[in-house]
């Protein structure tokens, strides 16, 4: 590469990363549309402990399982032409999910979730898309980047609540609709696929195949079901978790469920330049001795705002930050014909991973007491099940295989 061109590639190289995180981010508050309302919903429906925690995780499991075909067609698509049609595909489940809350239907609601995690599959489109732009030893700071489009789930947090209030609760699915075409709109404008992307045409399921085979794969799946599922359970299920220990209104757990989420945002980028600069493993470790740590806080409830507060920014932050090393380590060792695949399946587990924990935490909530000490003792045997793990079975200085496995 000329030095005449360096300037160009490097300010479309931005500029694409860019809009690759907002499109992440508006999918992101789609995917996240029920979970701010699960309180709304459940007070209007009177619904079960259960019930409610059925409906925050259903959009989590298609968005999780999707995630493993939208990966491999990344690869044969490219990022683009897949974050217009996860883009599109997603208006329809939001405004279904409007006119099921509308109408009160607890049934039409868990259907219509199912469909709205088409939009939590997104994430399987952004990190080969981010990787083709930069070079490898920049690839944690790229994927850490993309990563911020978890933002949406903050902004949704903080602004749906607001939204209804403001606009009613079909109109705040709406403009979220809106919000999603203008955005397939701008990609079918400006987006473009990396010049270091070569399409790959072989049939989904051997590559899928292929990519199961890596050792890498379920390595790295373990630690982001743990990491980023940490993250997405939180994220859905803490206005829930927040309302019914500290007895907050839906608009104020909410914004303190935003903050959770958007602190989890910041540090993910940091994740992944703190393992661009050191291995991996060591961050990876740092985040589940934190999440260990902040989790058995919990337990024992810490009075609102200022400790509760700092007990659950210090889980997002070290979740965040295990993100981003996590999907660094990912990039370093996938090869490079395989990144979409082993992303596809990868984000899949971390999807996976937060599917679960909302229905333990409803399970085994004690109504007489008024805890979740199960839920989050689980979380802490499960950090520290993942750092012995981490710290005995997997090496910080690793070869990277230099092609796909057949």
């Amino acid at each position: 590469m000329s030095t005449a061109t360096t300037p160009d590639i490097g300010a479309r190289r931005g500029l694409n990363l860019a809009l690759a995180t907002w499109v992440s981010a508006i999918n992101f508050w789609a995917w996240n549309m029920i979970g701010p309302l699960s309180t709304t919903y459940a007070g209007d429906m009177s619904l079960s402990s259960s019930q409610a925690s059925v409906l925050v995780a259903t959009p989590i499991l298609v968005g999780a399982l999707g995630r493993i075909v939208v990966g491999p067609l990344t690869d044969r698509f490219g990022g683009r032409v897949m974050f217009i049609g996860v883009t599109v595909a997603s208006i329809v489940p939001v405004l279904a999910v409007g006119v099921a809350g509308t109408q009160g239907s607890y049934p039409l609601l868990v259907v219509f979730g199912l469909f709205l995690g088409i939009a939590g599959t997104v994430f399987a489109v952004g990190i080969p898309f981010a990787n083709h732009w930069y070079d490898a030893s920049r690839r944690g700071f790229a994927t850490g980047v993309f990563g911020m489009g978890m933002v949406g789930t903050a902004m949704s947090a903080f602004f749906t609540p607001r939204f209804v209030n403001w606009f009613g609760l079909f109109t705040t699915h709406v403009i979220i609709a809106v919000a999603l075409a203008l955005t397939a709109v701008l990609c079918l404008v400006v987006m473009r696929d990396s010049p270091q992307f070569t399409p790959n045409h072989d049939a989904v399921m051997p590559k899928l195949r292929a990519a199961a085979k890596l050792p890498v794969t379920w390595e790295m799946s373990f630690l982001y079901a743990v990491v980023f599922g940490g993250f997405v359970a939180f994220s859905n299920y803490l206005p829930t978790y927040i309302k019914t220990i500290y007895d907050f209104s839906a608009v104020d757990a909410g914004a303190r469920t935003a903050a959770f989420a958007l602190a989890a945002v910041l540090a993910r980028p940091v994740g992944g330049m703190l393992a661009d600069r050191i291995p991996p493993k060591y961050v990876v470790l740092g985040s589940f001795a934190g999440t260990a740590a902040a989790a058995f806080v919990a337990i024992f409830q810490p009075p609102p705002d200022l400790w509760s507060a700092v007990t659950f920014i210090t889980l997002a932050l070290f979740l965040g930050i295990g993100t981003g090393g996590v999907f660094a380590w990912v990039a370093r060792r996938a090869p490079a014909s395989s990144v979409g695949s082993v992303t596809g399946i990868v984000a899949a587990a971390g999807g996976l991973g937060g599917y679960f924990p909302p229905l333990v935490m409803g399970g085994t909530y004690d109504s007489v007491d008024n805890d979740y000490t199960i839920g989050l003792s689980l979380l802490v045997a499960t950090a520290l099940i993942a750092l012995l793990y981490t710290a005995l079975r997997l090496h910080a200085h690793e070869p990277k295989p230099t092609q796909e496995v057949r």
